[in-house]
């Protein structure tokens, strides 16, 4: 059984992650995200995922030092942003991340989607920025199997991460397995796709059976599947309530039925088709 919040999964170069982090997706800068860092990490979160796209950066480095956390206690994960991509302008996004959020490295660093035609450019930044140790690991975001496999005949240094869109109407079975089988850690974002399966039958009888609400459900689904998960949130309750996931296990038949829910589908854009 997973123990608890801080509990953390190794990335194949050896760096442990949390298995569970906020995330700050269309959080608004300033007071907003400010308190919603502070309150995850006086909860207890050891991780936190923003993005140069979101742009609250600003916000989330000045919770983390109200936090008076060490450094090095807490996850912190940013994304360059597809206007940004290429070789040198990657490398000049990753130092203006890195200003705005007042930190002197990064844990993860992820390339936010695959942009054709740049996302192998990008990469070799992202190694430059491993090797000269400005970040502790490097990864990718919204991937499927052939742009991991694209990206891998190049590379000198496999993703550690793949973050991408991952709920029971989206189990991703296929990349889940790929992503397992070659040593690359899945990484859920929406894993509560919006809001939109609090209702749904199956995840509110499972959670009765546990005390639990459907959205505790899914995301003990996600760790248990070793997915790492951060969902996003701003208000006090949810954010401790979204932790409260160590203290229960679903069994191998509840994990079977959240599978069946799924319907392949996206409340964010297709990986192979978006335009920005």
């Amino acid at each position: 059984m997973l123990k608890s919040l801080s509990t953390t999964t190794a990335l194949h170069n050896g760096v442990e992650m949390p298995l569970f982090g906020l995330g700050v997706f269309k959080v608004e800068n300033g007071d907003e995200v400010v308190n919603a860092v502070k309150i995850a990490l006086s909860t207890g979160y050891k991780s936190i995922d923003t993005a140069s796209a979101y742009k609250n950066e600003t916000g989330v480095g000045q919770g983390i030092r109200e936090s008076n956390l060490l450094r090095e206690e807490v996850f912190v994960t940013s994304k360059v942003w597809n206007s940004d991509q290429g070789y040198e302008s990657t490398l000049k996004a990753f130092d203006e991340s890195l200003n705005r959020l007042g930190l002197s490295y990064l844990d993860l660093y992820l390339i936010h989607w695959p942009v054709r035609g740049k996302y192998k450019e990008t990469w070799k930044a992202l190694e430059k920025l491993y090797r000269n140790g400005k970040v502790r690991a490097i990864g990718v975001s919204n991937f499927q199997i052939h742009h991991l496999e694209d990206l891998m005949q190049d590379a000198e240094i496999k993703p550690m991460v793949n973050q991408v869109e991952f709920h029971p109407r989206l189990t991703q079975r296929d990349l889940l397995s790929y992503c397992k089988k070659n040593d690359i850690q899945l990484e859920s974002w929406s894993p509560l796709m919006q809001g939109k399966l609090l209702d749904n039958e199956v995840l509110v009888q499972i959670g009765e059976k546990y005390n639990k609400t459907p959205a505790q459900v899914i995301l003990r689904w996600n760790i248990q599947q070793d997915v790492v998960t951060i969902p996003k949130s701003v208000k006090e309750h949810r954010i401790i309530e979204n932790a409260s996931i160590f203290d229960f296990e679903l069994t191998n038949e509840d994990i079977e039925r959240i599978n069946g829910l799924n319907q392949d589908k996206r409340v964010g854009s297709d990986p192979d088709n978006f335009n920005f």
